[in-house]
């Protein structure tokens, strides 16, 4: 659950949501490249954030990954992102 802590503080320090769910989906690729035994390696973020109003799907993106940026670059492999604003979130 290491990871899955990492993310959702991250997220919450820097976006500030009105919701966040970080889905550990590791198990859905057990044995496939960037696939770590303990798992923790494959995650679907959905997070609804006023910092996204007025953003396109990429600068949404942009602002997951750069807030992840350490994490992406040791321990996530893959990273599904579903950002909303809160008007989008119904």
């Amino acid at each position: 659950m290491r990871v899955a802590v990492a993310i959702r503080e991250k997220l919450t320090a820097a976006l500030a949501p009105q919701s966040l769910d970080v889905i550990d989906d590791s198990h859905k690729h057990a044995g496939h490249a960037g696939a770590r035994a303990e798992g923790e390696s494959h995650f679907t973020v959905k997070v609804v954030s006023a910092k996204f109003e007025g953003l396109g799907r990429v600068a949404r993106q942009r602002l997951v990954y750069s807030a992840l940026k350490d994490e992406l670059a040791t321990d996530i492999h893959a990273l599904a992102i579903e950002a909303k604003a809160p008007g989008e979130a119904a």
